[in-house]
């Protein structure tokens, strides 16, 4: 999958429309009154810095803040919610990787109902653990989403217990519309939404909203999507009109990594959604480390992308744009990871690859040089053993903290003054 953004459909008129499929503004309405219960008013910040990357006001809609750490836990409660006293009484049963489980697992401990979530083997420990906390009882199943969601289904017709789907549920749909209602309080005059999409629950749910309350009032809002480029279904599904699966391959946006558009929220999506872009892993990862750096805030992959879309170039003449941050769910040990390469596709970490004779006073000399260059070296690997090198060679790799694009090309600069030929290496 390619990361150029596709348009499916762009209003070429001022007249806002209603939604033909998908819960209606008064179902969304009754939705926050039993979401409210739950659920916390997350806050709406301003971002200066990305507000000057745009050129018009940025805010941002932070989920990663509310209970459980994302958004999932509006949909869960609302579908939960609605279930008769003997389909509670029979508990429910999830699949998920991991907001989704965290989501039905509080949901159900808030309602007193048994909850059983299946998860992946290598499912990130806190969110095993923070599922187990909630209550549910949890088990490990397979290597992938599939897996689980396969054990899920069978253990539901087995049992009984009744099924909550992640995404592709009308009061699913209804309970992450709340997020749009609120949104509208908070930044009443707003012009475009963005929103990340894996299966399509919380952009069909918060289009819904948008686009019904703008009907109302006589305006329009453009609402945009994101996905991660290695796991993009919608865009190839909106081309074809129909839901496609595809193939998704490794991306650190997991939370969003959805082979297929669920079939109402491709629905609600193909009629609501403006458009739909993607983003890469270098793109989502620059995102996360402006978050943490500029707004201070803790954002998984998959809940950075709206900011992704902005500081890629996805996104123009917004005016003035709300991104939903939509998780902040991350395993200290992927954020470590996250964190290197966004430095690195920011041009603030650079590694480097120099040949060096095999004599004394070779490595004191090339610290030397980059240390008069401003420059930290945070890591170093000295061999004999590289391929090609000639027996009189070694070759010294090493990793640099650099300013950005310009402090590191003088770095490279003040080496070649010095006779050596740095090369950059790739991981």
């Amino acid at each position: 999958m390619t990361d150029t953004p596709l348009v499916d459909r762009v209003d070429d008129s001022s007249a806002p429309r209603t939604p033909v499929v998908g819960p209606s503004l008064a179902t969304i309405e009754t939705a926050r009154a039993v979401v409210s219960r739950v659920a916390d008013v997350t806050p709406m910040e301003s971002s200066r810095f990305l507000a000057e990357v745009l050129g018009s006001p940025v805010y941002l809609k932070c989920e990663n803040l509310q209970r459980t750490g994302s958004y999932k836990i509006r949909g869960a409660y609302n579908r939960i919610s609605k279930l008769t006293d003997e389909e509670k009484a029979r508990g429910v049963v999830a699949a998920s990787a991991g907001n989704h489980a965290q989501g039905v697992a509080f949901a159900a401990r808030e309602l007193g109902i048994t909850a059983t979530i299946f998860m992946p083997v290598g499912v990130a420990l806190p969110k095993l653990q923070a599922t187990r906390n909630y209550g549910a009882d949890v088990v490990l199943r397979g290597h992938t989403v599939a897996e689980p969601l396969q054990a899920a289904a069978e253990f539901a017709e087995a049992t009984g217990a009744v099924l909550i789907p992640p995404f592709d549920h009308e009061d699913v749909v209804a309970g992450q519309g709340t997020l749009g209602l609120e949104i509208l309080d908070q930044v009443a005059d707003i012009d475009t939404v963005i929103v990340p999409i894996g299966g399509g629950g919380l952009i069909s749910g918060v289009a819904s909203a948008l686009k019904q309350s703008a009907a109302r009032d006589g305006r329009s809002i453009r609402v945009i999507g994101v996905q991660a480029a290695n796991a993009a279904a919608y865009p190839p599904s909106l081309s074809a009109g129909v839901p496609m699966e595809v193939p998704i391959t490794a991306t650190i946006a997991d939370g969003i990594a959805v082979s297929k558009p669920g079939m109402l929220n491709f629905a609600i999506i193909k009629d609501m959604v403006d458009e739909v872009v993607t983003v890469s892993d270098d793109d989502t990862a620059r995102a996360l480390l402006v978050l943490l750096e500029r707004a201070k805030l803790v954002v998984e992959p998959a809940g950075a992308v709206a900011v992704a879309a902005i500081l890629s170039g996805k996104v123009t003449n917004a005016g003035r744009t709300v991104a939903i941050l939509s998780g902040g769910n991350i395993d200290p040990l992927m954020m470590e990871r996250v964190i290197a390469r966004g430095l690195a596709a920011s041009d603030r970490y650079l590694k480097l690859r120099v040949m060096l004779p095999d004599r004394p006073g070779q490595l004191a000399r090339t610290s030397q040089i980059i240390s008069e260059a401003n420059a930290n070296v945070v890591e170093v690997l000295h061999t004999r053993h590289g391929r090609g090198l000639q027996i009189s060679d070694v070759e010294l790799e090493v990793s640099v903290e650099t300013r950005g694009p310009e402090h590191s090309a003088f770095v490279i600069e003040k080496l070649r003054e010095a006779g050596y030929e740095p090369r950059t290496a790739v991981d």
